[in-house]
């Protein structure tokens, strides 16, 4: 697990200019991705799918807001619900490898968090998000921030965090 800090907060332009490279890049490696969010409600998805020809690498979209979704479509363990929460590591894995598992995708974005106003606790304050990112041979990294602002800027900003750890981890070599 790793922790990680985003103080950048892209534009709409640089947000189309990033999702554009991550759209060349998977049909450059024939590949494509999937998405399994949350607290992004789909954002996510979107702004991939803004892209013109995206449905050459973007395979499939999953909106699970609730518990009961993320298990059914994805797979979610209800153990780990129980013993992790919905926003946590073990959680948005499990998210990713169904999400993967269900579209044949060599690329997954998974996504869950607290996007407030309220639902806070001490532990997991409002504006914590979960990320796990897949890549090819399984190889999954997961990302953890706390994010400040209102409900609009903590969604957006996972939304601009999960494409920059993707493109950074994994695309842009």
């Amino acid at each position: 697990m790793l922790n990680y800090i985003s103080k950048k907060n892209l534009k709409d332009k640089e947000l189309k200019l990033l999702s554009q490279r991550i759209g060349e890049k998977l049909k450059y490696r024939y590949a494509k991705i999937t998405t399994a969010e949350s607290c992004t409600g789909g954002w996510i998805a979107k702004i991939l799918t803004d892209i013109n020809h995206s449905s050459t690498w973007f395979e499939c979209g999953f909106i699970t807001y609730n518990n009961i979704s993320k298990q059914k479509f994805l797979g979610v363990q209800e153990t780990s619900l129980r013993h992790y929460g919905s926003v946590s590591e073990q959680v948005v894995k499990e998210m990713v490898i169904g999400a993967c598992k269900a579209t044949a995708a060599e690329y997954g974005i998974a996504v869950s968090g607290i996007a407030g106003p309220t639902g806070g606790t001490l532990e997991k304050p409002v504006g914590t998000v979960w990320f796990a990112i897949a890549g090819p041979n399984n190889h999954i990294l997961t990302y953890h921030n706390v994010f400040l602002g209102n409900r609009n800027r903590i969604r957006r900003s996972s939304v601009i965090l999960s494409l920059q750890i993707l493109y950074n981890k994994f695309l842009i070599n």
